[in-house]
């Protein structure tokens, strides 16, 4: 092994004798700085994000797991934890420090008898849909399918299921867990429950989760896509839409969309480089009943396209891949409103007029359903009564530009600042303790602080949307992107 300086957070450098120990102890591949494919593996979805890792640790089972744990709180190196590594916040990824890398983790056991399915942590969702899907089942995923499981598990998640089946959290039957100290532990509702109350919603402040076990529900072909009208009409459309979703069932889980149109397989030519607003839907439930629950956004207005069908699960959760690909400058602004006041509604129309680049799309996606109908006190993940989430989504290509883009992304969110009742963690980027804070109400933050000192009483996993112990002085931040 060539002879590599590997830094402490205090700035010592870790022995050579203790670099190789730990390559020979685990199973998985160690990337170096000087490998030649490094540069493609510190890489993660967001372009912003340019950290360098002094090793990346692509782990081959959860030894590797607890081991890669255990030299890190070892040797005080910072460790971040990766799995999908679609984050807007980037915290998959560390200048200096330990990668501990779970993408390689890709077994899946799936029961249909029961409707379980148990994934290990590397797993994207359209690989976990894919697999359920051949028995007709699915759990609520994200709306992007190259997103990991396991950070939208513990932070919430938000998906086409939601309303009719919960949030990806409320699925969450049990999890394994590497716990700071290198312990494998297991969090259900009968062992470990505080722990199991935390990792729904609370991140991944606890430990490493190696393996999730989900509740799976009959998912047949769904009735869905999107429905495009003229930009010209957004501030009474989304009036419109404000009504509509007062009424509509269950079964439908829907999104209003700010955006230029960009070249796809399911939108015509004609419409494409347009500035629009849209509909995007997925029902599931019959579909006869589907296409009158769905008729009003069709009559509303003349639309410029309409591209809903009857398509399988997995189509519909792949729909918006295209506009998410990998590399793009991204700098997210976000928000749960309680309601969609007249002022909101034409704040947002202006803001939405003044959009700075094409790639940029504003989303607002109704919650409700079966989501707020779950206790409140069930766990961490916290607003279960919030009408939807408004996620500023900007991205661009050029890095120089990046000043244009932020300060008008920044400007939006504070003028939407007096609607808002709190932040949805999974759309945060790094912005500080108090929109930490701001995700949660107030007694379930102090809890997550008394789980935090019992099972990370040193903050070793700090690189996260973090809730620090009450009994460590470490800081929580480093820089941010901007």
């Amino acid at each position: 092994m060539a002879k590599r300086r590997v830094l402490d957070t205090a700035g010592s450098t870790i022995g050579e004798g203790a670099l190789r120990k730990f390559e020979n102890a685990v199973r998985g591949r160690i990337v170096w700085p000087e490998d030649e494919d490094y540069e493609a593996c510190r890489k993660v979805w967001n372009g912003m994000i340019d950290r360098y890792p002094s090793m990346i640790l692509f782990c081959d089972g959860v030894e590797d797991v607890r081991k890669a744990v255990d030299f890190a709180r070892a040797n005080n190196l910072l460790a971040a934890v990766r799995g999908g590594g679609h984050n807007v916040a980037g915290n998959a990824v560390c200048d200096g420090g330990l990668v501990i890398d779970l993408s390689g983790m890709k077994g899946i056991e799936i029961n249909a008898e029961s409707y379980r399915a148990r994934a290990q942590a590397g797993l994207t969702w359209g690989e976990l849909d894919r697999a359920t899907q051949t028995h007709g089942l699915a759990t609520t995923g994200g709306i992007v399918s190259k997103t990991g499981i396991a950070g939208l598990t513990l932070g919430g998640g938000i998906g086409w299921l939601m309303r009719k089946h919960g949030l990806t959290c409320d699925n969450l039957m049990s999890a394994e867990i590497v716990t700071a100290d290198g312990r494998l532990l297991t969090a259900t509702e009968g062992k470990n429950p505080d722990l199991y109350w935390g990792l729904r919603g609370g991140g991944g402040n606890f430990g490493i989760v190696t393996s999730f076990e989900y509740c799976l529900h009959d998912v047949s072909p769904v009735l869905a896509g999107m429905i495009v009208y003229p930009v010209e009409r957004a501030a009474e459309l989304l009036r419109f839409y404000r009504d509509y979703i007062a009424t509509v069932p269950d079964e439908l889980t829907s999104m209003f969309l700010f955006l230029t149109v960009q070249p796809t397989n399911y939108l015509p030519e004609s419409i494409h480089g347009k500035h629009a607003v849209a509909v995007h839907v997925c029902y599931s439930g019959p579909l006869e009943d589907g296409k009158r629950v769905l008729r009003p956004l069709r009559e509303v207005c003349a639309p410029l396209a309409d591209s809903i069908g009857v398509m399988p699960y997995v189509g519909l959760q792949s729909m918006l891949d295209a506009n998410s690909p990998p590399g793009l400058q991204n700098y997210w602004k976000s928000t749960y409103l309680g309601a969609l006041s007249d002022s909101c509604i034409d704040i947002t129309v202006d803001y939405a007029s003044k959009i700075t680049s094409p790639l940029t799309q504003i989303h607002i996606q109704h919650m409700q359903g079966v989501v707020s109908r779950i206790p409140e006190e069930a766990m961490a993940f916290s607003h279960r009564d919030t009408l939807c989430v408004l996620n500023i989504v900007s991205k661009w290509t050029d890095p120089s530009e990046s000043e244009r883009h932020v300060k008008w992304t920044r400007a939006f969110a504070e003028a939407m600042s007096p609607f808002s009742v709190g932040v949805y963690v999974n759309f945060l980027g790094e912005e500080g303790e108090d929109r930490v804070k701001a995700a949660y109400r107030s007694d379930k933050y102090e809890r997550l602080v008394a789980l935090k000192n019992k099972y990370d009483p040193e903050n070793f996993f700090r690189l996260n949307q973090n809730i620090r112990p009450s009994s460590s002085g470490r800081s929580s931040s480093f820089s941010p992107c901007l």
